[in-house]
């Protein structure tokens, strides 16, 4: 039995292997892109369960040669350096996070909203979309984005942790609304009950955040009082 769900498309230059890691009741999706003609790979946020990472590498057939990362938050990072010691893997995080929570690690590369980052005959683009934190980047591909804990299939990130900020959530997702072609699968961080990999589209419809075109009322709904559930992760 594979331990991680593959995704791929005939059109696609990489495919991607999605699999939980979990502390606890702190579930996070961790993904592993591979380029498909030079092999190379990256894994996206390692946390948790460093064995459980190796197996699924070695079940692969690949080394990773670069982590990405969304953001800063424990839960995101907690393996970075055990990966740069075992692999030495070229590490990239935004410049504002790197800069607004003094994060450190081997191999560090800070990154900018519209760099792209080379994986062989891959391209990963780097869009800024604060709000969860102040450098919060998603990675958008050919038909996939990485959004961490920005974008929900279910809803978006909470924005009262230091950094966060509800109106620059509004304006994350506005920015993605806007740029970002409703086919492209989305693979967020954690899941509430739905599996990463629906299209933006679905989000358009059913996603509640991106239903709020207003600023005030979209501050003043991800900021409501007694809100239940946010750490349900499925």
């Amino acid at each position: 039995m594979m331990l991680a769900t593959e995704y791929s498309e005939l059109d696609q230059t990489y495919a991607v292997y999605q699999f939980k890691v979990r502390n606890a009741h702190i579930i996070n999706y961790n993904y592993i892109l591979v380029d498909l003609q030079s092999g190379r790979s990256a894994i996206i946020d390692p946390a948790w369960n460093l064995d459980l990472i190796n197996r699924v590498f070695h079940e692969i057939g690949t080394q990773p040669d670069t982590v990405l990362l969304t953001h800063a938050h424990h839960d995101h990072v907690n393996l970075v350096e055990e990966m740069v010691n075992r692999y030495n893997v070229q590490v990239y995080m935004s410049k504002t996070e790197i800069e607004s929570y003094g994060f450190s690690a081997g191999n560090l590369i800070p990154v900018e909203d519209g760099d792209t980052i080379p994986l062989g005959d891959t391209r990963i683009t780097c869009l800024l979309t604060p709000g969860h934190t102040a450098g919060s980047l998603s990675f958008l591909l050919k038909g996939c984005m990485f959004t961490g804990d920005t974008i929900f299939i279910e809803g978006c990130g909470v924005c009262d942790m230091p950094g966060g900020s509800p109106e620059q959530m509004f304006h994350s997702i506005q920015k993605v609304k806007r740029y970002v072609n409703p086919s492209v699968r989305i693979f967020p961080g954690h899941s509430f009950g739905k599996d990463p990999g629906y299209p933006l589209s679905y989000l358009l419809e059913n996603n509640i955040y991106f239903l709020i075109d207003e600023l005030s009322l979209f501050v003043n709904f991800r900021m409501r009082k007694n809100q239940m559930h946010l750490f349900d992760f499925k």
